[in-house]
C-alpha cells in the first residue's frame, strides 16, 4: 500500500510546510505547533481512551454531543481530540476546556503516527465524516486499535475520484472497522470503495443531535426582529470556486425577490477578505458581520466573517 503513497509523501513534505509557512502570513496561528503535526508534543492522556478526529470547527461543532455524553457517563475515560486547523482548536478549548486532551492531527507520515500513538495510546478511533488516511489506518490496524467513521459521508465526485485508484483505495477503506454513513447513498459508496457491507450503518448525521441553547435561540430571535421579514437564505462553509455559483443564484433570486438576503459563510476564515472583494467586485450590497453595522433593507449579502455565529444565521434562514 505504501509502497507509492509514504515516498510520495515524504517528498511533498517540504511543500507543505511551505504552504503553513505561506498561510501564516494570513493566520499567525499556522506558525505555530508545527511539532504537534509530526507527533512531537508535550503533555500525555492516559492510556486506553477515545480519540477523536474532527478536522476544523464545523466538525468540532458536530461532536459536542459525543464528548459531553462520554464525559457524563464515563468521566474517567480519556478522551482526545484532535484537529487540522487552529480554527478547530480553537474552538475546542471553547466547547470543551480541560476536559479533553488536544493537540493537531499528525501528517500521515509512518513517523509522525508512530509517535503519535506511542504517547496518546488510544483504545478507539472516531474519524469524523471523511477523514481517511492510508498509514494511521494501517497503523491502527496493526496495533489492534479499532477504528470508526462517525457522520460519514461521501460524496458522488469523492468516490469517482477513489475509483481512480480502485486497487488502492479498496485497500484503504478495508481498514475501517465501521462507518456511521448519514445517508442510504453514502452507505453505498463507502461498500463500493472496500468497506465490508456489515460494517455499515445508516445513522442519518450527528449535527442533528446537537441541542441549541437557550442563548442561540435568543440570539436568533433578536436578529430576525432586526432584519425583518425579508426572505433569508445561508451558504454555509462555502470553499473557493463555490461562491461564485452561490452568488450568481443570489442574483436569480433577486430578480424574483428583490427583498431577498444572503448569508454566505465562506469555511475558512483566511478567505474572509478575498471572498468580501469578490461580493462587491460582483456589485452586490454587501455588510461583514465584523463590523458590527446593522443590516438594513438595503443590504443583499451579509458576509458571516466571525466565528461561532453559525448556528444563529442557521436559526434565521428560511432556506
Amino acid at each position: 500500500m505504501g509502497l507509492i503513497y509514504t515516498p510520495l509523501l515524504y517528498l511533498l513534505l517540504p511543500f507543505v510546510l511551505l504552504r503553513l509557512l505561506w498561510r501564516r502570513v494570513k493566520s499567525p496561528e499556522y506558525g505555530r505547533r508545527w511539532g504537534e503535526r509530526l507527533g512531537f508534543f508535550s503533555g500525555k492522556p492516559e492510556p486506553g481512551g477515545v480519540w477523536i478526529h474532527a478536522v476544523s470547527v464545523g466538525e468540532v461543532q458536530a461532536i459536542e454531543p459525543l464528548v459531553k455524553h462520554l464525559r457524563q457517563h464515563w468521566p474517567n475515560l480519556p478522551v482526545t481530540v484532535t484537529t487540522s486547523t487552529p480554527t478547530g482548536s480553537a474552538r475546542v478549548d471553547l466547547l470543551f476546556g480541560q476536559d479533553v486532551f488536544h493537540v493537531y492531527y499528525p501528517y500521515d507520515l509512518p513517523m509522525a503516527v508512530r509517535r503519535f500513538l506511542a504517547r496518546v495510546e488510544p483504545s478507539l478511533l472516531v474519524m469524523v465524516e471523511t477523514e481517511i488516511w492510508p498509514n494511521m489506518l494501517r497503523a491502527c490496524q496493526q496495533q489492534s486499535i479499532p477504528t470508526l467513521l462517525a457522520n460519514g459521508r461521501l460524496s458522488a465526485r469523492s468516490a469517482r475520484r477513489y475509483g481512480y485508484l480502485r486497487g488502492f483505495s479498496r485497500q484503504v477503506f478495508g481498514l475501517i472497522d465501521a462507518v456511521a454513513a448519514q445517508s442510504e447513498a453514502d452507505a453505498r459508496r463507502f461498500v463500493d470503495l472496500g468497506v465490508a457491507q456489515e460494517r455499515v450503518r445508516v445513522t442519518g448525521s450527528i449535527k442533528f443531535d446537537m441541542r441549541i441553547p437557550a442563548s442561540v435561540q435568543e440570539q436568533t430571535q433578536v436578529v430576525r426582529r432586526v432584519w425583518g421579514d425579508r426572505p433569508v437564505w445561508v451558504a454555509a462553509s462555502t470553499h473557493e470556486g463555490e461562491e461564485e455559483l452561490v452568488l450568481e443564484a443570489h442574483r436569480k433570486i433577486l430578480r424574483q425577490i428583490p427583498a431577498a438576503l444572503l448569508v454566505l459563510v465562506p469555511r475558512h476564515p483566511e478567505r474572509f477578505d478575498k471572498v468580501a472583494t469578490l461580493v462587491q467586485r460582483m456589485d452586490y450590497s454587501l455588510l461583514r458581520r465584523s463590523s458590527e453595522r446593522p443590516c438594513d433593507r438595503q443590504t443583499q449579502v451579509f458576509l458571516g466573517d466571525t466565528m461561532g455565529e453559525l448556528p444563529v444565521f442557521l436559526g434565521v434562514a428560511d432556506v
